[in-house]
């Protein structure tokens, strides 16, 4: 076996145990962070009290803001400004919390499992009622988590074919060009054959189609084109590289296990900005709020896909720019 591939396989296996280390790291022990939840109350006092009940439950798990109505407070949820909306009665203890499990099953859970326990120590009751239901063929979102992950792979598996499949004898700058031609044409196809499958065939996930398949287009694109870009600057060690932003670290902070509230700090911050977070976070939008509340998720996918084209781009054209009489003068015979 030779140098090289001794090396391969090394990387291999580290990332492999990068990739068991980052899952059992983010999902042994999950945790609530601040979901946000809306509080109406008819008076003050209510308002004030149950505000601080919450605001000061251990570690933060809860995080409310007060609302005017029950109007607004279904503004907030189908705007994807909270999570949850607390509605206290008007006369008597019987209070009403409105969940969004289409934002996330395990989400919803925990904000109601809070809020009852905080709701009890002032003698009040809580009744739940879901907002935002869940479709029946995308329980706990796995439908959508797992739609997003084969995009992904879609998009490292593209960019591997372009990277290690393409003409070498193809100038530098005509390669680069292609490679990025091709992942687009994949990119557009990948993206519409994910929708018929997931939305068409087996009714998992539904949605906009041709929001659906827009954003599934940009997301292999993006995946692809960071996966060309890094293996432009690094070789096979940028294969490496974005394996371990793609599926090493982007796979469990994507939400998808358990949402982005419920994970560790570290994944539960870059979790967002690497493409399956925000391609998640997106589908999620689309299929359930009408795509409200994505804007941020597409705006970090088109930075990942413009950047990595460019860096691609750009590679080919410096590798294929003409050398100057003094270095070929300096070339070694």
């Amino acid at each position: 076996m030779s140098g090289r591939s001794v090396r391969l396989l090394l990387g291999v296996l580290v990332l492999q145990t990068a990739f068991v280390l980052s899952c059992v790291g983010a999902f042994r022990a999950p945790v609530p962070h601040r979901i946000a939840l809306a509080v109406m109350a008819p008076t003050t006092r209510i308002a004030d009290d149950t505000f601080y009940q919450l605001a000061l439950l251990p570690g933060e798990p809860v995080d409310p803001l007060l609302v005017a109505d029950e109007d607004a407070a279904l503004d907030r949820i189908h705007s994807r400004e909270v999570e949850g909306a607390l509605v206290l009665s008007r006369s008597g203890t019987a209070d009403l919390l409105l969940v969004a499990s289409g934002a996330g099953p395990l989400l919803a859970e925990e904000l109601a499992t809070h809020v009852i326990a905080a709701e009890r120590h002032q003698g009040r009751t809580v009744r739940v009622r879901d907002v935002v239901p869940i479709a029946p063929g995308d329980k706990r979102l796995l439908s959508s988590f797992s739609l997003v992950v084969g995009w992904c792979a879609g998009g490292v598996l593209c960019a591997l074919v372009q990277a290690y499949g393409a003409r070498r004898s193809r100038p530098a700058g005509s390669r680069a060009s292609v490679a990025m031609g091709v992942l687009l044409v994949c990119s557009v196809l990948a993206g519409l054959l994910g929708v018929l499958a997931a939305r068409t065939l087996l009714d998992a996930v539904p949605g906009n189609f041709w929001a659906l398949w827009a954003l599934g287009s940009l997301l292999v694109l993006a995946v692809g084109a960071l996966t060309l870009a890094l293996y432009e600057l690094a070789g096979a060690l940028g294969v490496g590289l974005a394996f371990l932003l793609v599926v090493v670290v982007g796979v469990p902070g994507a939400g998808g296990v358990y949402p982005t509230e419920l994970l560790p700090a570290f994944w539960r911050t870059v979790g967002p900005y690497l493409p399956p977070g925000a391609g998640l976070d997106a589908v999620d939008s689309i299929a359930y709020f009408h795509g409200a509340g994505a804007g941020a998720s597409w705006w970090t996918l088109v930075v990942w896909a413009g950047g990595g084209a460019a860096v691609v781009l750009l590679g080919g054209v410096l590798v294929s720019r003409p050398r100057t009489p003094a270095a070929r003068a300096t070339r070694r015979p």
